[in-house]
């Protein structure tokens, strides 16, 4: 990928993975390449308040046999993307509902209290 365009992003984890893509999702062979005369693409000039934990983004990964040949590799990528795109809402639907169901308990014990109430000293 071109890593001189302002849209790309590498960001690497403590577990050794790299993620490298274009912020604007225009690069459908992502991690390897960038479609060519990608209409999008734009120098990177200057970065302003970043930190960066190396001057090198690691190694690209070797391109798959096929690449740029083979529509279904782009295909793929795609469907992937659209199970994660998929799942997301679901899962920030089950994050509410259990969200609100402790809020529910709260009201009924009554805020940061267990249930019980203390005795008025006399």
């Amino acid at each position: 990928m071109r890593q001189d365009c302002k849209h790309f992003e590498s960001r690497s984890y403590p577990n050794g993975d790299t993620v490298r893509k274009c912020n604007l999702d225009l690069a459908p062979e992502a991690p390897w390449r960038c479609p060519d005369g990608c209409p999008s693409f734009t120098k990177r000039r200057l970065d302003v308040n970043w930190s960066y934990g190396s001057l090198v983004t690691p190694k690209t990964p070797d391109e798959p046999d096929g690449l740029g040949d083979d529509e279904s590799i782009a295909a793929l990528l795609d469907a992937a993307e659209d199970i994660i795109n998929e799942a997301g809402p679901r899962v920030i639907a089950d994050l509410d509902a259990e969200r609100s169901k402790k809020g529910r308990l709260r009201r009924i014990r009554g805020v940061g209290g267990k249930g019980r109430r203390r005795r008025k000293k006399r």
